[in-house]
C-alpha cells in the first residue's frame, strides 16, 4: 500500500452532489474545491462514487472526475470508490486506470463494487440489455481485471495476447467495496484491500472488517491486509449546521425510498431540522457521527480501532459545500490532537 508521506489516515468519499438551483458545472467545480481543501488539510485520499440516473448527483463518470481532480491537485491520492464492475468491461476499466496512472503516477486508487449503483432499469441500459447476475459474475470480472492490470493470463487463454494500453510500471491501488459480509470476505480470500460502507450497514461493519483481517490470504509475498471504513460524519461547533446535516441525510434516504432523485430544497432541510419533532426524535443509531470536532474525531478514532481498520473514509453529503469544507478541515485538526 502506497501512503502519502505525512498524510492522515483519512479519506473523503464524494457523491458530487448538485445543490438546489446549481449547474452540474458548478457542482464539479465545487468537487475540485473540496479535493483541494482536504489535500491541504492532510487527507490521504479523495474518492468519487459512481451513481446513475440521479439528477441530484454529478458522479456518473467517476473516471473522468478522477482525471479532472488529479490535474488540479498535486499530492492527494485520487480515484473511484468505486467503479461498479457489472457496468463495465474489465478490459476497458484496466485501460482507463492505466491511463490515469500514466497521468498521475503514485496517486491513483481503484475501488471495485459488485452492485450496479442504480435502479434495475438503468442497470439494464448500462449493460446494453444483456441480462446478468451481477453478484455471480463479479469474481470472474475481478479475475479478468487483475489479469489485465498485472497478473497476466495463461498462455493458452483467449485473452493472453491482449494488452491493456498504455503499459505502465505501476498499477492503481485496488480495493473491494462492500456493505455486507461478501465484500470483505472476497477481498480477504483474494488478498485485496477492503472498504466497508458503515454508512450503509453500520450493524455489520465491525465484525466484517475484523473477519477480513483475520482471514486475509496474501496474493503476493509480503502482502498485508489493509482496510478502511466509510462513515457518515460532520464536525462543527455550530449546532444548527449539525442539525441541517442530519436532516439533509434523513430527507435523502426518504427521497431514495420514494424514487425522488432531484436535489433537496434548502427550505425543506431547514424546516425539518428546526422542527420540534425532528429534534425530539434525534437518536444515536450508530449510523452518523456528528457534533463538535473533538468529539467526532475521538469517536472516529475509537471506531477505527474497534474495526481494526487502517483508515476512515469520511462521507459528508451536506447541502452546503462551504460547511462541508469547514467540517473536513476541523476534523483533520481535531484528529491530529486526538490521535
Amino acid at each position: 500500500m502506497t501512503v502519502v508521506a505525512g498524510s492522515l489516515p483519512l479519506a473523503v468519499l464524494d457523491f458530487v452532489g448538485i445543490e438546489h438551483g446549481e449547474s452540474p458545472a458548478a457542482a464539479i467545480a465545487g468537487a475540485v474545491a473540496v479535493a483541494q481543501t482536504v489535500e491541504a488539510a492532510g487527507y490521504r485520499r479523495y474518492w468519487v462514487s459512481e451513481h446513475h440516473n440521479m439528477q441530484s448527483l454529478a458522479c456518473s463518470a467517476p473516471e473522468l472526475l478522477t482525471a479532472h481532480v488529479g490535474a488540479l491537485t498535486s499530492r492527494i491520492r485520487v480515484g473511484a470508490a468505486g467503479i461498479m464492475l457489472p457496468n463495465h468491461a474489465p478490459f476497458k476499466v484496466a485501460e482507463m486506470f492505466r491511463t490515469l496512472v500514466a497521468m498521475y503516477p503514485g496517486r491513483v486508487d481503484l475501488a471495485l463494487g459488485r452492485a450496479p449503483g442504480t435502479d434495475p432499469l438503468t442497470a439494464h441500459v448500462l449493460r446494453r440489455g444483456v441480462a446478468a447476475d451481477a453478484g455471480a459474475e463479479f469474481p470472474g470480472q475481478v479475475g479478468e481485471l487483475l489479469a489485465f492490470l498485472d497478473d497476466g493470463f495463461p498462455a493458452d487463454h483467449p485473452y493472453a495476447r491482449l494488452v491493456a494500453a498504455p503499459v505502465v510500471d505501476e498499477q492503481p491501488e485496488l480495493f473491494v467495496l462492500g456493505s455486507s459480509g461478501y465484500g470483505p470476505r472476497f477481498a480477504a480470500v483474494n488478498g485485496l484491500s477492503a472498504v466497508f460502507a458503515h454508512h450503509m450497514s453500520p450493524e455489520l461493519a465491525f465484525d466484517a472488517l475484523r473477519a477480513y483481517r483475520r482471514d486475509f490470504a496474501p496474493r503476493h509475498d509480503g502482502a498485508q491486509p489493509y482496510s478502511a471504513m466509510s462513515v457518515l460524519a460532520f464536525a462543527s461547533e455550530d449546532e444548527e449546521a449539525v442539525l441541517d446535516f442530519e436532516a439533509a441525510w434523513t430527507l435523502t434516504i426518504q427521497n431514495i425510498s420514494r424514487g425522488v432523485r432531484e436535489p433537496l430544497r434548502p427550505e425543506d432541510v431547514r424546516g425539518l431540522a428546526r422542527s420540534a419533532r425532528f429534534r425530539a426524535d434525534r437518536q444515536d443509531d450508530g449510523r452518523m457521527v456528528t457534533g463538535e470536532p473533538k468529539a467526532v474525531a475521538e469517536r472516529l478514532l475509537d471506531m477505527r480501532h474497534a474495526a481494526q481498520a487502517d483508515e476512515i473514509v469520511v462521507v459528508t453529503p451536506s447541502l452546503d459545500r462551504a460547511r462541508r469544507q469547514a467540517s473536513f478541515t476541523a476534523l483533520a485538526d481535531a484528529w491530529r490532537h486526538a490521535a
